[in-house]
């Protein structure tokens, strides 16, 4: 790992990096496993070719206030590059404060970033630190040029302000958040826990506790008055000795004060506990997140939604697999699929079950027979969307994944999931790709499940003839959701196609409040 200590050193640096991405983790020193965290994930997100990871060291005096720890922060170069080194860092950038601000800090432009975003919380307890925090950040970027910058979602509305900084100013770097490191007791990795005796560290635990305790008031009781959730947790930091500067309920992404729980809820607090002044949160959910991925056939959706709900535990929910069932109960039937009254008679009782596998893969019975691989014959796709057309059918099934989805924690895929099933649904994707792509990839899947393959001209025909009846179809036609983010997957893999999805997803759900599950 290389040390560079001056703006030069990193410029020829910067250099001899080539093409290869620049993923960036700023700190303030002091390193410890969470920030150990942060460098490993520099190191391997994105999907794509390995990146260079470059990690900066630098105590910003802009950030802190007159009575705060400046000069006694921690200061600990040698042993900061041992850890860096560690975790995969490829350099290590020290700069004194001369060769960051030649000028001095009182020649240097500044940013104020949105009065709204520093109203409430920390900011209205360290005036101007986050202006030096975006300073001195911009500064960087300006210098480095990465590509990704890691930030952890400790931070809060440190990473909340710098991800609108970034996008405000139009500066071209991935702002991406990460998810908290703990100890045993649940206490935050912090560089100033190491200011705490052996008592203070035992008080500190009653922060993550007092949280833990309203998000379980939310999950087990159902209590969702922000107001005595914060009370209760203010009154706990007090009993054991805190002196408490805030506890606040707020929207997680305006950082506005919210006083009922609606959707996602960032509750959080700082106390001081000797002389350390600590900050940790929670996330409060009215329920666990849903993702409705809509987009016409042979987009994809069903290969790269089960491999997503997979990498972040959440419940796969194949609507498209539930329509095709009742497509095959009804040629079973020697029903004709046009007929919405005959149909209508054998969705009564209707038993329809969709279960996990031991390998992973879904299995769909219909009246207890297993339909899984007779659904997915050319048969039942020229008719599904017949089927799918008649509003007794809709109905049915609607109710049927609007149940499933009460609890949340579901990826849910299929057409009209946004706009009709789950219109509240956390993140909405429109999956799509040109009728050519879908074409050719409904001829592999046909080759590989022994089926006869038309030729490509006549598949194209088929899919835009489907595009067409299912887009002007009287009930529930396919529409891309006015909030839903379009994808369109040609030429992407499966595997990027699944990293888009996540990043979009962490956009809206931090990993705070869903984490993933353990590898």
């Amino acid at each position: 790992m290389r040390l560079l200590q001056s703006c030069a050193e990193l410029q020829a640096w910067r250099r001899n990096c080539g093409t290869s991405p620049l993923h960036f983790v700023p700190t303030m020193g002091a390193l410890h496993a969470g920030h150990q965290s942060l460098i490993r994930r520099a190191c391997h997100s994105g999907g794509g070719p390995a990146a260079q990871v470059l990690v900066s060291v630098f105590v910003n005096p802009l950030q802190f206030g007159p009575s705060e720890d400046f000069s006694r922060y921690p200061r600990q170069l040698e042993r900061d590059a041992e850890l860096a080194a560690a975790a995969g860092a490829h350099a290590l950038f020290a700069p004194g404060v001369e060769e960051l601000y030649p000028g001095g800090p009182e020649e240097l432009t500044r940013l104020q970033p949105p009065r709204s975003l520093q109203q409430g919380l920390c900011g209205r307890h360290r005036p101007g630190h986050f202006d030096g925090v975006a300073t001195v950040v911009l500064r960087l970027l300006g210098l480095i040029r990465p590509q990704r910058m890691l930030l952890g979602e400790k931070d809060w509305q440190q990473l909340v302000i710098l991800q609108r900084v970034v996008h405000d100013l139009g500066v071209p770097v991935e702002v991406l958040g990460c998810p908290t490191l703990r100890e045993a007791d649940g206490l935050a990795l912090s560089s100033r826990n190491r200011y705490l005796d052996g008592e203070q560290r035992r008080q500190a635990a009653a922060l993550p506790a007092s949280l833990r305790a309203a998000a379980a008031q939310v999950v087990g009781g159902g209590n969702r008055d922000l107001a005595a959730l914060a009370a209760a947790v203010r009154t706990h930091l007090e009993q054991a000795g805190l002196v408490v500067d805030y506890v606040e309920a707020v929207c997680p992404r305006s950082l506005q004060p919210r006083s009922a729980l609606t959707g996602l809820t960032l509750l959080a607090a700082a106390a001081h506990c000797g002389p350390s002044r600590l900050i940790d949160h929670v996330f409060l959910m009215s329920r666990a997140p849903i993702v409705a991925i809509d987009g016409p056939a042979g987009a994809g959706k069903s290969t790269v939604t089960r491999a997503f709900a997979e990498r972040l535990g959440l419940i796969y929910l194949d609507t498209g697999a539930m329509y095709r069932a009742v497509t095959w109960l009804v040629q079973q039937s020697g029903v004709d699929a046009a007929d919405a009254a005959a149909v209508a008679p054998l969705l009564q009782g209707l038993d329809l079950e969709l279960s996990t596998a031991a390998a992973g893969s879904q299995r769909v019975r219909v009246n207890g027979t297993d339909v899984t691989d007779a659904i997915r014959s050319p048969e039942v796709t020229a008719q599904v969307s017949a089927v799918a057309a008649h509003s007794c059918v809709r109905e049915a099934l609607t109710r049927q994944q609007q149940a499933m989805g009460e609890r949340g924690g579901l990826v849910a895929e299929g057409r009209d999931i946004g706009t009709a099933v789950f219109p509240d649904a956390e993140l909405k994707v429109f999956l799509t790709a040109t009728v050519a792509e879908r074409a050719r990839r409904r001829a592999l899947d046909l080759e590989q499940r022994g089926f006869p393959v038309p030729p490509l001209a006549e598949l194209e025909a088929q899919i835009a003839e489907r595009d067409h009846l299912d887009s002007t179809r009287a009930v529930a036609p396919l529409t891309q959701a006015a909030d839903a983010v379009e994808l369109i997957t040609d030429g992407l893999s499966i595997e990027a196609v699944i990293e888009q999805l996540v990043q979009l997803f962490r956009q809206r759900v931090p990993h705070d409040a869903w984490p993933e599950p353990a590898a």
